[in-house]
């Protein structure tokens, strides 16, 4: 018969895993949660207050979820015993050969839900804004600043996320400036938060008569949505307001009229600018909105800066940090932070990027 052994141990592997994601999402609580929910939404007093409102209906929705995702796990897990004793009693090796495609399904199945204890993280749940900001090098850093624009946008795309570019600002030649982003979908923020910093490139100048070797680079900010009621108080009289005409295509409109808005925080020296919109109120608007959402996580940084100095593990981000270097020569890219090592280069650039946000999410960056 068809290797019964292996099977039977990958069977008993699941289980073992099963057991582990039910205790630590700890099943019973969640229930018990659920319940306790469930009761309060009975109360029609409980749409009172609105925002009370929303947070325990996304907190019901996540945990309708997770207990969703573990009952059908377990049933399936259940199913498959049986499907497998059923063939070992009729000695059926094609029913035994269906049942590795189901036990490896069901283990990615399990995998898939173990990632999600690594978005625990205030914010995680949030959409979230690149800012996107090319180096010193001129045109070889704006077109680098390009690429990583673009390796983010596809990277989203994969993931079934909506992206909107809120402001580009284009290159001398080619490439871009700098870009800012905004990503919508189910824990954007979780999933991008550790990548903020330096991205290195090390390639031959397409640039360059002669071909020479160049190292550009290009900074990564990655920070959340946030509601309105974040009590971050703005004073007018830190802001400094500049219309200018937006750049690029956009039509007659667009070269007449100085539709596009840059703020100044003047206290902290953070810019944002929005020129996506032909109506200077709707930028201006969109501009504010992401001034709030920078000072917010500014807010977050300065509270927590003595216990990063305390949690060595954990690595400051900086200008002249990398997080990962791009050797288009040798064909490498590694993530200076876990080590991790990958040869496809395309994919990589194609937005393939996960094998290093998971990594970097295990470890606790």
């Amino acid at each position: 018969m068809f290797e019964i052994n292996l099977i039977k141990n990958n069977l008993y592997k699941i289980k073992e895993k099963n057991n582990f994601i039910r205790s630590y999402f700890d099943y019973s609580k969640l229930k018990k949660k659920l319940f306790i929910i469930n009761n309060q939404f009975k109360n029609s007093n409980v749409w009172n207050d609105i925002n009370y409102g929303r947070k325990l209906s996304k907190e019901k929705f996540y945990i309708e979820n997770i207990l969703s995702n573990l009952d059908k796990i377990n049933q399936e897990i259940l199913d498959i015993d049986e499907l497998i004793e059923l063939a070992m009693d009729n000695n059926d090796n094609d029913i035994l050969i269906e049942s590795i495609q189901i036990l490896h399904n069901l283990k990615n199945k399990i995998t898939k839900l173990e990632f999600q204890k690594f978005f625990i993280k205030k914010n995680d749940n949030k959409n979230c804004f690149i800012d996107i900001q090319a180096g010193s090098g001129g045109i070889e850093s704006q077109d680098w600043a390009h690429m990583i624009m673009k390796m983010y946008l596809k990277w989203a795309e994969n993931k079934k996320f909506k992206t909107y570019i809120i402001q580009k600002s284009p290159g001398e030649k080619v490439g871009i400036k700098s870009a800012t982003i905004k990503i919508i979908g189910n824990y954007a923020f979780g999933w991008l938060r550790t990548e903020n910093g330096i991205h290195r490139l090390v390639r031959k100048s397409p640039f360059n008569t002669y071909g020479r070797r160049h190292t550009s680079f290009s900074s990564t900010y990655i920070y959340p949505e946030i509601n309105h009621n974040s009590n971050i108080i703005i004073n007018l009289d830190d802001l400094r307001i500049d219309v200018y005409r937006s750049s690029g295509a956009g039509g007659q409109h667009v070269n007449r009229t100085e539709s596009a808005v840059r703020i100044t925080h003047i206290p902290t020296g953070i810019v944002t600018q929005c020129q996506n919109n032909r109506s200077q109120h709707k930028n201006k608007y969109q501009a504010m909105k992401q001034i709030e959402k920078k000072l917010y996580e500014l807010d977050l940084k300065n509270k927590n800066i003595e216990k990063k100095r305390i949690e060595n593990s954990k690595l400051n981000i900086s200008w002249g940090y990398q997080i990962r270097s791009y050797v288009l020569d040798n064909a490498r890219i590694k993530d200076m932070r876990t080590g991790v090592e990958t040869n496809n280069i395309q994919s990589v650039l194609n937005g393939n990027i996960d094998i290093f946000i998971k990594a970097s999410l295990k470890i606790g960056l």
